[in-house]
């Protein structure tokens, strides 16, 4: 179902989105790979490109480079011109500083807050209404289970994450009956230079390469959600449907077996 697709992945050269390129090219997708960092994204065009004996940026290859901030309102507008007839755009981009609200840090939280979800609406403000006129697409946003209910030290990033996810269903509702796909995925744990910043231990923590498998296995799916490690979604669903003085109480609780132990 994927094979010969154009797809737009935005946040492609490193971590979850990297892994979703390999894997994404080798069953035959055709990439417009973005984010900030070119060179990181033409080393990974001319990668994907060795299979076909071909090198990024002759002419001949499948994948191509758009270096993107997804923060510049003008280089969007501009990115969603440039990239013409594709079937889906994947967005990926994330910014990730573990914060507690005792200690704020302004000009992290409003980068956190731009890149995971204004620079999504951005995009989306571009792309929509072009697969609204098609009456075809695919549009799959990468959330996190962080965005259930507010976590410790996650201020910002969870709120982002809760934003997205809110994104997503509004759009599964406002495009239902259009032909357009979309899709949320919400991970747990996944080992990339964002989590290396977490010092406490992560549970069922996975690696890029098997978080952007159960992705591409996702994508193929009729399902809205595509969120795992399964224990850990099923987890955060029952800490999502409780009343909030029983969620706050059991963090209570945790944090404090935590220091007794520490």
């Amino acid at each position: 179902m994927l094979s010969g697709k154009h797809y737009w992945l935005i946040g492609a050269s490193t971590g979850i989105g990297k892994e979703l390129a390999v894997q994404l090219a080798g069953r035959g997708v055709r990439l417009i790979l973005s984010a900030r960092n070119e060179s990181a994204l033409l080393a990974l065009a001319n990668d994907l490109a060795k299979p076909q004996g071909t090198a990024a940026g002759t002419g001949e290859d499948p994948h191509s480079v758009l270096p993107l901030d997804v923060r510049d309102g003008k280089a969007v507008e501009a990115a969603c011109a440039a990239v013409g007839a594709i079937d889906g755009m994947i967005y990926c981009a994330g910014v990730y500083e573990p914060m507690t609200a005792r200690e704020p840090d302004l000009p992290s939280l409003e980068a956190i807050a731009d890149v995971n979800f204004v620079g999504a609406m951005r995009v989306l403000a571009g792309i929509v209404p072009v697969f609204c006129a098609s009456r075809a697409g695919h549009i799959l946003l990468v959330g996190s289970l962080a965005g259930y209910r507010g976590l410790p030290r996650s201020w910002g990033y969870g709120a982002s994450k809760a934003a997205l996810i809110n994104l997503a269903e509004a759009l599964r509702c406002d495009l239902a009956g259009t032909g357009i796909k979309t899709q949320i995925v919400n991970p747990g744990f996944v080992a990339t230079r964002l989590t290396a910043k977490n010092a406490f231990r992560m549970p069922a923590i996975m690696t890029a390469n098997a978080a952007a498998a159960r992705i591409v296995r996702g994508m193929v799916s009729g399902r809205f959600e595509i969120a795992y490690p399964p224990g850990m979604a099923v987890a955060f669903k029952v800490l999502a449907a409780l009343p909030h003085r029983v969620y706050f109480a059991l963090l209570a609780l945790a944090a404090s077996r935590t220091a007794g132990s520490s």
